[in-house]
């Protein structure tokens, strides 16, 4: 990570690895077209701890705010002075805001959640008259639990699932029978699964049992088409890609940005 050489960024991104990330260049795109001078850039953290953080903020002292994307979205609470709203209640951070004193002085570390925001938003047009049923969410990371949380806003009921048992509340792969596939049928993938450039991962899910009108939406976004969505595509199921989803919490994480305390 060179931040001896990005004295000048305003915002960026933290993770690891940050090759596949798009969100770079949504903002750089962004601040273009709006003829802003301001600067997004990827921080990428081999390993999270306090002198990495420490390091970005020092010598990144117009930085007004970060990212966090995996692996990092819940390890990040443990450094920060306030959790926000959605964040605080789901346990997983996606958006830190850096408050200073006139002076650029650091004051805290406030971290806030518009993942569950994004998601929402992107699935909604999807779910419309599914309201009741059952969701699966394929992953256990911070992702897992921003989609967790926006399925049940939906009107949704989520069950994680994972290649091994988190806790009593999360099904095994295994578990998936004709059954409950037919009574959960919005599929959401929470894994990095099928990201650039190992695009023919995929998770084990029996897509031969999708039901009729099932929704499977993959929060990768690179490539555009994931082994996930294809298999699933091949079986029925509608499906939808991260794309919109990263625009809109990159939307709302600028907005926290740019708030006044």
């Amino acid at each position: 990570m060179r931040n001896d050489c990005l004295s000048d960024v305003d915002f960026g991104l933290i993770g690891y690895p940050l090759g596949h990330s798009f969100s770079k260049t949504f903002f750089t795109d962004k601040f273009a077209r709006e003829g802003k001078n301001l600067k997004y850039e990827n921080f990428e953290m081999p390993t999270l701890d306090p002198a990495a953080l420490y390091s970005l903020v020092l010598l990144n002292p117009k930085l007004k705010g970060f990212n966090v994307t995996a692996p990092y979205k819940e390890a990040i609470m443990e450094y920060l002075d306030a959790t926000e709203g959605v964040a605080a209640t789901i346990g997983a951070v996606n958006t830190v805001k850096v408050v200073r004193d006139d002076s650029g002085r650091v004051l805290r570390l406030e971290g806030y959640n518009t993942d569950v925001e994004g998601f929402r938003e992107s699935l909604r047009p999807l779910v419309e008259g599914l309201q009741g049923a059952g969701a699966l969410v394929l992953g256990t990371g911070g992702a897992s639990k921003a989609a967790t949380e926006g399925l049940r806003q939906l009107g949704l009921t989520p069950i994680r699932v994972s290649r091994n048992h988190k806790d009593s509340d999360t099904l095994l792969y295994s578990d998936l029978t004709p059954e409950l596939m037919a009574s959960h049928p919005v599929i959401v993938n929470c894994t990095p699964l099928g990201t650039a450039p190992h695009t023919d991962r995929c998770a084990p899910l029996p897509f031969h049992l999708l039901p009729a009108g099932a929704v499977c939406f993959d929060m990768v976004y690179n490539p555009a088409e994931t082994e996930f969505m294809r298999q699933a595509a091949a079986h029925g199921a509608k499906t939808k890609n991260g794309l919109e989803m990263l625009h809109r919490q990159a939307l709302a994480s600028f907005a926290i940005w740019q708030s006044q305390d």
